[in-house]
Protein backbone atom coordinates (compact mmCIF):
# COMPACT_ATOMS: atom_id res chain seq x y z
CA UNK A 1 0.00 0.00 0.00
CA UNK A 2 3.02 2.61 0.99
CA UNK A 3 4.66 1.43 -2.08
CA UNK A 4 1.52 2.44 -4.29
CA UNK A 5 1.29 5.75 -2.68
CA UNK A 6 5.15 6.98 -2.87
CA UNK A 7 4.40 6.31 -7.01
CA UNK A 8 2.32 8.89 -7.75
CA UNK A 9 4.16 11.06 -5.42
CA UNK A 10 7.23 10.62 -6.71
CA UNK A 11 5.31 11.38 -10.38
CA UNK A 12 4.43 14.42 -9.16
CA UNK A 13 7.54 15.82 -7.97
CA UNK A 14 8.74 14.66 -11.05
CA UNK A 15 6.33 16.73 -13.30
CA UNK A 16 6.77 19.63 -11.03
CA UNK A 17 10.52 19.52 -11.64
CA UNK A 18 9.93 19.42 -15.30
CA UNK A 19 7.47 21.98 -14.81
CA UNK A 20 10.13 24.35 -13.37
CA UNK A 21 12.50 23.49 -15.54
CA UNK A 22 10.87 24.22 -18.79
CA UNK A 23 9.91 27.91 -16.92
CA UNK A 24 13.43 28.55 -15.85
CA UNK A 25 14.37 27.53 -19.32
CA UNK A 26 12.02 29.74 -21.17
CA UNK A 27 12.28 32.94 -18.36
CA UNK A 28 16.38 32.97 -19.47
CA UNK A 29 15.53 32.22 -23.10
CA UNK A 30 13.27 35.73 -23.07
CA UNK A 31 15.74 37.64 -21.19
CA UNK A 32 18.37 36.14 -23.65
CA UNK A 33 16.09 37.60 -26.62
CA UNK A 34 15.69 40.94 -24.44
CA UNK A 35 19.18 41.53 -24.25
CA UNK A 36 20.15 40.76 -28.05
CA UNK A 37 17.10 43.26 -28.90
CA UNK A 38 18.36 45.96 -26.89
CA UNK A 39 22.28 45.30 -28.26
CA UNK A 40 21.00 45.17 -31.88
CA UNK A 41 19.21 48.90 -31.00
CA UNK A 42 22.10 50.06 -29.73
CA UNK A 43 24.12 48.56 -32.74
CA UNK A 44 21.65 50.02 -34.98
CA UNK A 45 21.95 53.63 -33.25
CA UNK A 46 25.24 53.96 -33.39
CA UNK A 47 26.62 52.00 -36.19
CA UNK A 48 28.86 53.52 -39.08
CA UNK A 49 28.49 50.57 -41.05
CA UNK A 50 27.31 51.11 -44.66
CA UNK A 51 23.91 51.22 -45.51
CA UNK A 52 23.18 48.06 -46.98
CA UNK A 53 24.83 46.36 -43.61
CA UNK A 54 22.24 48.15 -41.35
CA UNK A 55 19.82 47.53 -43.87
CA UNK A 56 20.32 43.50 -43.36
CA UNK A 57 20.58 44.07 -40.04
CA UNK A 58 17.97 45.79 -38.97
CA UNK A 59 15.48 43.68 -41.08
CA UNK A 60 16.87 40.81 -39.17
CA UNK A 61 16.91 42.67 -35.98
CA UNK A 62 13.25 43.37 -36.85
CA UNK A 63 11.43 40.87 -37.94
CA UNK A 64 13.53 38.07 -36.74
CA UNK A 65 13.79 40.05 -33.21
CA UNK A 66 9.87 40.10 -33.29
CA UNK A 67 9.28 36.49 -34.03
CA UNK A 68 11.83 34.91 -31.14
CA UNK A 69 10.49 37.39 -28.69
CA UNK A 70 6.86 36.16 -29.40
CA UNK A 71 8.27 32.65 -29.23
CA UNK A 72 10.55 32.97 -26.19
CA UNK A 73 7.33 34.87 -24.26
CA UNK A 74 4.74 32.33 -25.69
CA UNK A 75 6.81 29.10 -24.39
CA UNK A 76 7.54 31.26 -20.39
CA UNK A 77 3.34 30.84 -20.45
CA UNK A 78 3.22 27.68 -21.39
CA UNK A 79 5.32 26.66 -18.74
CA UNK A 80 2.72 27.93 -15.96
CA UNK A 81 -0.72 25.97 -14.70
CA UNK A 82 -3.07 25.68 -17.18
CA UNK A 83 -5.30 28.38 -15.62
CA UNK A 84 -2.61 31.32 -15.20
CA UNK A 85 -2.41 30.17 -19.03
CA UNK A 86 -5.55 30.94 -20.18
CA UNK A 87 -5.16 34.76 -18.11
CA UNK A 88 -1.94 35.73 -19.42
CA UNK A 89 -1.68 34.07 -23.14
CA UNK A 90 -3.81 36.93 -24.46
CA UNK A 91 -1.56 39.42 -22.72
CA UNK A 92 1.49 37.94 -24.67
CA UNK A 93 -0.07 38.48 -28.23
CA UNK A 94 -1.25 42.19 -27.72
CA UNK A 95 1.11 43.18 -25.30
CA UNK A 96 4.15 43.70 -27.71
CA UNK A 97 1.53 45.57 -30.10
CA UNK A 98 0.44 47.87 -27.51
CA UNK A 99 3.96 48.76 -26.22
CA UNK A 100 5.02 49.41 -29.91
CA UNK A 101 1.67 51.97 -29.59
CA UNK A 102 3.13 53.22 -26.85
CA UNK A 103 6.30 54.09 -27.75
CA UNK A 104 5.98 55.37 -30.99
CA UNK A 105 2.78 57.21 -30.46
CA UNK A 106 1.70 58.18 -26.57
CA UNK A 107 4.82 58.56 -25.39
CA UNK A 108 5.86 61.11 -28.01
CA UNK A 109 2.27 63.39 -27.45
CA UNK A 110 2.51 63.11 -23.94
CA UNK A 111 6.29 64.85 -24.35
CA UNK A 112 5.30 67.06 -26.97
CA UNK A 113 2.29 68.10 -24.65
CA UNK A 114 5.31 68.89 -22.16
CA UNK A 115 7.27 70.80 -24.06
CA UNK A 116 4.29 72.76 -25.66
CA UNK A 117 4.54 74.32 -21.74
CA UNK A 118 8.22 75.92 -22.34
CA UNK A 119 9.96 78.22 -24.35
CA UNK A 120 11.41 78.23 -27.98
CA UNK A 121 14.28 76.90 -26.11
CA UNK A 122 12.59 74.12 -24.19
CA UNK A 123 14.48 75.80 -20.81
CA UNK A 124 11.61 78.13 -19.54
CA UNK A 125 7.98 77.25 -18.48
CA UNK A 126 5.72 79.60 -20.11
CA UNK A 127 2.62 78.13 -19.13
CA UNK A 128 -0.34 78.60 -21.33
CA UNK A 129 1.26 81.31 -23.60
CA UNK A 130 2.06 78.94 -26.62
CA UNK A 131 -1.53 78.09 -26.65
CA UNK A 132 -2.87 81.96 -26.65
CA UNK A 133 -0.57 82.63 -29.47
CA UNK A 134 -1.94 80.02 -31.56
CA UNK A 135 -5.10 80.99 -31.21
CA UNK A 136 -3.89 85.02 -31.75
CA UNK A 137 -1.65 84.66 -34.28
CA UNK A 138 -2.87 85.90 -37.53
CA UNK A 139 -0.87 83.60 -39.78
CA UNK A 140 -2.64 80.67 -37.26
CA UNK A 141 -6.02 82.13 -37.72
CA UNK A 142 -5.62 82.13 -41.44
CA UNK A 143 -4.37 78.69 -41.17
CA UNK A 144 -7.36 77.45 -39.50
CA UNK A 145 -9.39 79.10 -42.08
CA UNK A 146 -7.81 77.40 -44.55
CA UNK A 147 -8.13 74.33 -42.55
CA UNK A 148 -11.74 74.69 -42.41
CA UNK A 149 -11.90 75.36 -46.02
CA UNK A 150 -9.98 71.82 -46.73
CA UNK A 151 -12.03 70.21 -44.35
CA UNK A 152 -15.60 70.99 -45.65
CA UNK A 153 -15.21 71.22 -49.45
CA UNK A 154 -12.39 68.50 -49.70
CA UNK A 155 -14.47 66.43 -47.82
CA UNK A 156 -17.89 66.93 -49.33
CA UNK A 157 -16.48 66.66 -53.00
CA UNK A 158 -14.69 63.65 -52.43
CA UNK A 159 -17.31 61.91 -51.01
CA UNK A 160 -19.67 63.24 -53.11
CA UNK A 161 -18.09 62.59 -56.61
CA UNK A 162 -17.25 58.88 -55.23
CA UNK A 163 -21.25 58.12 -54.53
CA UNK A 164 -22.04 59.93 -57.77
CA UNK A 165 -19.26 57.64 -59.53
CA UNK A 166 -19.92 54.66 -57.49
CA UNK A 167 -23.66 54.60 -58.83
CA UNK A 168 -23.35 55.81 -62.02
CA UNK A 169 -20.95 53.15 -62.46
CA UNK A 170 -22.44 50.39 -61.14
CA UNK A 171 -25.11 50.93 -64.11
CA UNK A 172 -22.53 51.13 -66.84
CA UNK A 173 -21.04 48.18 -68.71
CA UNK A 174 -17.54 49.67 -68.62
CA UNK A 175 -17.75 49.52 -64.66
CA UNK A 176 -14.26 47.88 -64.35
CA UNK A 177 -12.83 49.82 -66.63
CA UNK A 178 -14.15 53.53 -65.55
CA UNK A 179 -13.41 51.89 -61.87
CA UNK A 180 -9.75 51.30 -62.09
CA UNK A 181 -9.24 54.70 -64.27
CA UNK A 182 -10.70 56.94 -61.15
CA UNK A 183 -8.81 54.50 -58.71
CA UNK A 184 -5.47 54.55 -60.57
CA UNK A 185 -4.67 57.92 -58.79
CA UNK A 186 -4.70 56.19 -55.53
CA UNK A 187 -1.49 54.37 -56.25
CA UNK A 188 0.44 57.60 -56.42
CA UNK A 189 1.47 59.41 -53.17
CA UNK A 190 0.51 63.01 -52.25
CA UNK A 191 4.05 64.01 -52.66
CA UNK A 192 3.82 63.07 -56.36
CA UNK A 193 0.41 64.21 -57.07
CA UNK A 194 1.60 67.39 -55.72
CA UNK A 195 4.61 67.31 -58.16
CA UNK A 196 2.20 66.31 -61.26
CA UNK A 197 -0.42 69.22 -60.29
CA UNK A 198 2.40 71.75 -60.10
CA UNK A 199 3.28 70.90 -63.59
CA UNK A 200 -0.53 71.40 -64.68
CA UNK A 201 -0.77 74.86 -62.58
CA UNK A 202 2.80 76.08 -63.94
CA UNK A 203 2.69 79.73 -65.18
CA UNK A 204 5.37 81.10 -67.85
CA UNK A 205 4.98 84.81 -69.41
CA UNK A 206 2.79 85.30 -72.47
CA UNK A 207 5.88 85.48 -74.77
CA UNK A 208 7.07 81.88 -73.95
CA UNK A 209 5.69 78.74 -74.34
CA UNK A 210 3.15 77.15 -72.02
CA UNK A 211 4.51 73.76 -70.26
CA UNK A 212 1.65 74.28 -67.80
CA UNK A 213 -1.18 71.74 -69.04
CA UNK A 214 -3.64 74.45 -68.01
CA UNK A 215 -2.43 77.69 -69.36
CA UNK A 216 -1.55 75.90 -72.63
CA UNK A 217 -5.23 75.33 -73.03
CA UNK A 218 -6.32 78.63 -72.15
CA UNK A 219 -3.88 80.18 -74.58
CA UNK A 220 -5.02 78.34 -77.01
CA UNK A 221 -7.78 79.70 -76.36
CA UNK A 222 -7.21 83.04 -77.16
CA UNK A 223 -6.64 83.93 -72.99
CA UNK A 224 -3.92 85.15 -70.76
CA UNK A 225 -1.46 82.84 -68.53
CA UNK A 226 -2.46 82.98 -65.25
CA UNK A 227 -0.15 81.90 -61.77
CA UNK A 228 -3.15 80.00 -60.57
CA UNK A 229 -1.59 79.12 -57.51
CA UNK A 230 -0.79 82.23 -56.38
CA UNK A 231 -4.19 83.84 -57.45
CA UNK A 232 -6.26 84.38 -53.42
CA UNK A 233 -8.04 82.95 -52.62
CA UNK A 234 -8.92 80.46 -55.30
CA UNK A 235 -5.30 79.02 -54.61
CA UNK A 236 -6.91 76.87 -51.84
CA UNK A 237 -9.75 75.61 -53.96
CA UNK A 238 -7.01 74.45 -57.07
CA UNK A 239 -4.32 72.73 -54.32
CA UNK A 240 -8.27 71.25 -52.68
CA UNK A 241 -8.71 69.69 -56.66
CA UNK A 242 -5.78 67.41 -56.39
CA UNK A 243 -6.21 65.67 -52.98
CA UNK A 244 -9.94 65.39 -54.13
CA UNK A 245 -8.56 64.33 -57.19
CA UNK A 246 -6.78 61.41 -55.22
CA UNK A 247 -8.91 60.87 -52.81
CA UNK A 248 -12.13 60.21 -55.08
CA UNK A 249 -11.33 56.68 -55.65
CA UNK A 250 -10.99 55.55 -52.52
CA UNK A 251 -14.17 56.71 -51.32
CA UNK A 252 -15.55 55.50 -55.05
CA UNK A 253 -13.98 51.74 -53.86
CA UNK A 254 -15.40 51.86 -50.85
CA UNK A 255 -19.03 53.37 -51.60
CA UNK A 256 -19.50 50.75 -54.71
CA UNK A 257 -18.52 47.80 -52.33
CA UNK A 258 -21.57 49.27 -50.12
CA UNK A 259 -23.92 49.76 -53.35
CA UNK A 260 -23.30 46.17 -54.02
CA UNK A 261 -25.25 45.13 -50.81
CA UNK A 262 -28.39 47.04 -51.28
CA UNK A 263 -31.26 44.27 -51.85
CA UNK A 264 -32.20 44.15 -55.62
CA UNK A 265 -35.71 42.76 -54.88
CA UNK A 266 -36.66 46.01 -52.58
CA UNK A 267 -35.23 48.03 -55.43
CA UNK A 268 -37.28 45.81 -58.19
CA UNK A 269 -40.81 46.25 -56.01
CA UNK A 270 -40.15 50.08 -55.16
CA UNK A 271 -39.49 50.41 -59.17
CA UNK A 272 -42.88 48.38 -59.71
CA UNK A 273 -44.62 50.71 -57.31
CA UNK A 274 -43.76 53.52 -59.61
CA UNK A 275 -40.91 54.89 -58.04
CA UNK A 276 -38.24 57.14 -60.23
CA UNK A 277 -34.45 56.35 -60.09
CA UNK A 278 -33.91 59.52 -58.32
CA UNK A 279 -36.95 58.48 -55.20
CA UNK A 280 -35.58 55.07 -55.44
CA UNK A 281 -31.74 56.45 -54.91
CA UNK A 282 -32.63 58.94 -51.60
CA UNK A 283 -34.77 56.57 -50.11
CA UNK A 284 -33.79 52.94 -50.65
CA UNK A 285 -29.89 53.36 -51.47
CA UNK A 286 -29.20 56.46 -49.26
CA UNK A 287 -30.36 55.07 -46.08
CA UNK A 288 -28.73 51.70 -46.96
CA UNK A 289 -25.49 53.59 -47.67
CA UNK A 290 -25.29 55.64 -44.76
CA UNK A 291 -23.01 53.90 -42.16
CA UNK A 292 -20.64 53.55 -45.29
CA UNK A 293 -20.54 56.84 -45.83
CA UNK A 294 -20.21 58.43 -42.39
CA UNK A 295 -16.99 56.14 -42.08
CA UNK A 296 -16.05 57.39 -45.44
CA UNK A 297 -16.24 61.19 -44.85
CA UNK A 298 -14.73 60.67 -41.14
CA UNK A 299 -11.22 58.72 -42.64
CA UNK A 300 -11.55 62.11 -45.66
CA UNK A 301 -12.05 64.49 -42.85
CA UNK A 302 -9.36 63.17 -40.95
CA UNK A 303 -6.78 63.30 -43.86
CA UNK A 304 -8.10 66.80 -44.35
CA UNK A 305 -7.33 68.06 -41.59
CA UNK A 306 -3.99 66.54 -41.45
CA UNK A 307 -3.18 68.06 -45.21
CA UNK A 308 0.36 69.14 -45.68
CA UNK A 309 2.45 67.17 -48.51
CA UNK A 310 0.07 68.91 -51.21
CA UNK A 311 0.74 72.50 -50.09
CA UNK A 312 4.54 71.84 -48.92
CA UNK A 313 4.91 70.69 -52.51
CA UNK A 314 3.41 73.08 -54.69
CA UNK A 315 3.24 76.64 -52.78
CA UNK A 316 5.46 75.90 -49.52
CA UNK A 317 2.60 77.73 -47.62
CA UNK A 318 3.22 80.84 -49.30
CA UNK A 319 0.21 82.96 -50.87
CA UNK A 320 -1.73 82.50 -48.13
CA UNK A 321 -2.17 78.81 -48.24
CA UNK A 322 -0.83 77.82 -44.41
CA UNK A 323 -2.75 75.38 -42.79
CA UNK A 324 -1.97 73.84 -39.44
CA UNK A 325 0.21 71.62 -40.14
CA UNK A 326 2.68 73.74 -42.64
CA UNK A 327 2.48 76.07 -39.81
CA UNK A 328 3.72 73.08 -37.17
CA UNK A 329 6.82 72.16 -39.49
CA UNK A 330 7.54 76.05 -40.14
CA UNK A 331 7.41 76.89 -36.64
CA UNK A 332 8.99 73.77 -35.04
CA UNK A 333 12.02 72.54 -37.89
CA UNK A 334 13.04 75.99 -39.22
CA UNK A 335 12.24 78.66 -36.63
CA UNK A 336 13.20 76.58 -33.88
CA UNK A 337 10.75 77.29 -32.20
CA UNK A 338 9.75 74.29 -29.97
CA UNK A 339 7.38 75.24 -27.55
CA UNK A 340 5.07 76.92 -29.87
CA UNK A 341 5.55 74.10 -32.51
CA UNK A 342 4.48 71.50 -29.87
CA UNK A 343 1.54 73.59 -29.06
CA UNK A 344 0.26 73.81 -32.37
CA UNK A 345 1.00 70.02 -32.76
CA UNK A 346 -1.30 69.26 -29.78
CA UNK A 347 -3.90 71.71 -31.10
CA UNK A 348 -4.14 69.71 -34.23
CA UNK A 349 -3.83 66.55 -32.55
CA UNK A 350 -6.94 67.93 -30.33
CA UNK A 351 -8.96 68.81 -33.71
CA UNK A 352 -8.41 65.56 -34.93
CA UNK A 353 -9.58 63.21 -31.95
CA UNK A 354 -13.04 63.86 -32.15
CA UNK A 355 -13.48 62.60 -35.89
CA UNK A 356 -11.41 59.43 -34.83
CA UNK A 357 -13.15 58.42 -31.68
CA UNK A 358 -16.73 59.24 -33.63
CA UNK A 359 -15.67 56.76 -36.31
CA UNK A 360 -14.37 54.36 -33.98
CA UNK A 361 -17.81 54.93 -32.44
CA UNK A 362 -19.33 53.63 -35.93
CA UNK A 363 -17.45 51.09 -36.67
CA UNK A 364 -18.44 49.60 -33.31
CA UNK A 365 -22.09 50.18 -33.44
CA UNK A 366 -21.35 48.18 -36.76
CA UNK A 367 -19.31 45.70 -35.17
CA UNK A 368 -16.41 46.39 -37.21
CA UNK A 369 -14.12 45.31 -34.10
Amino acid sequence: MQQTTSKPQRASATASTASMSRFLTALVGLVVVLVILYYGFIFLRDSNAPQVVNAIVATIWGVGGIAALFTAANLLVEALPMEWQRRIQPYIFVGPAVLMLAWFLAIPTLRTLYQSFFSSDSQTFVGLQNYVATFTDRQMQLSFRNNVIWLVLGTALSVGLGLLIAVLADRSKFETLAKALIFMPMAISFVGAGVIWRFIYAFAPADQPQIGLLNAFVVGFGGAPQSWISIQPWNNLLLIVVVVWLQTGFAMVILSAALKGVPEDILEAARVDGATEIQAFFRIILPYLAATIITVTTTIAIAMLKIFDVIMVMTGGQYSTEVVATQFYRQFFINRNFGYGAAIAIVLFIAVMPVIFYNLRQLRKQEGF
